[in-house]
C-alpha cells in the first residue's frame, strides 16, 4: 500500500480492508485538492494564470476576449498594470515592451514614435498596444510605429544560394527570425 496516512494507524488497523479502502478513497480526494491548490497558485501570477486572467481583466477594466491567445491577454494585463504615472518615453517604452515581448525605442519628436528593435516584423497584438497607447498618451500627441525587418545585408551574411534557401521552405515570418546554428 502506498498510502502515507495509513502509517499513522496502529498496526492491527493497517491490515483492515475497511480502513485501507477508506484511506485510499481519502488519498484520492487529497490529491484532487492538492491539484486544485496548485492551480489556484498558478492564477496568482500573470505569467502562469489561465482562467484567472478574466479576474485580472475585470479588475483592470479590460474587455475579455477569450479568442485571443493567453500570452496576448497577459501582455495587455501587464501593460495596463504598468501604464500609470507620468507620461513620458520611459512609460510608453515599458508599456510597448510588455505587449511586444521585445525591446523598443520610444522617441518624442512632436509625435510618439515606437520602434520595435527586439522583435522583427509586426507584433501579433499591435491593435491592443495601439489602444493602450491611445489611452495613456496626451490627447494632442499622435503616435506611430516603426518595425524592424531582415535586411539584404543580414540575408547575404548567411552565404546561401537561392536554391539552399528554397530547400528550407520557410515562411516570411520564419525567415525574419531565422538563426543558423553554426
Amino acid at each position: 500500500m502506498n498510502n502515507k496516512m495509513i502509517t499513522y494507524l496502529p498496526i492491527f488497523m493497517r491490515k483492515s480492508k475497511v480502513y485501507n479502502e477508506i484511506f485510499n478513497a481519502e488519498e484520492h480526494q487529497f490529491q484532487y485538492i492538492q491539484t486544485d491548490i496548485e492551480d489556484v497558485k498558478k492564477q496568482l501570477d500573470i505569467d502562469t494564470a489561465t482562467w484567472g486572467l478574466v479576474i485580472y481583466e475585470k479588475d483592470l477594466k479590460i474587455e475579455t476576449d477569450l479568442s485571443k491567445p493567453l500570452d496576448e491577454r497577459r501582455s495587455v494585463i501587464k501593460s495596463k498594470e504598468r501604464g500609470s504615472g507620468k507620461i513620458d518615453a520611459a512609460l510608453i517604452q515599458i508599456v510597448a515592451e510588455a505587449y511586444s515581448n521585445g525591446e523598443v525605442i520610444v522617441n518624442f519628436n512632436g509625435t510618439i514614435i515606437v520602434k520595435f528593435i527586439g522583435t522583427r516584423g509586426v507584433p501579433p497584438n499591435l491593435d491592443d498596444l495601439a489602444a493602450e497607447i491611445e489611452n495613456i498618451k496626451p490627447a494632442h500627441l499622435s503616435f506611430e510605429f516603426e518595425f524592424t525587418y531582415l535586411t539584404w545585408n543580414e540575408f547575404d551574411n548567411y552565404n546561401k544560394t537561392w536554391n539552399q534557401w528554397d530547400e528550407l521552405n520557410l515562411t516570411w515570418d520564419e525567415l525574419e527570425t531565422y538563426r543558423e546554428v553554426m
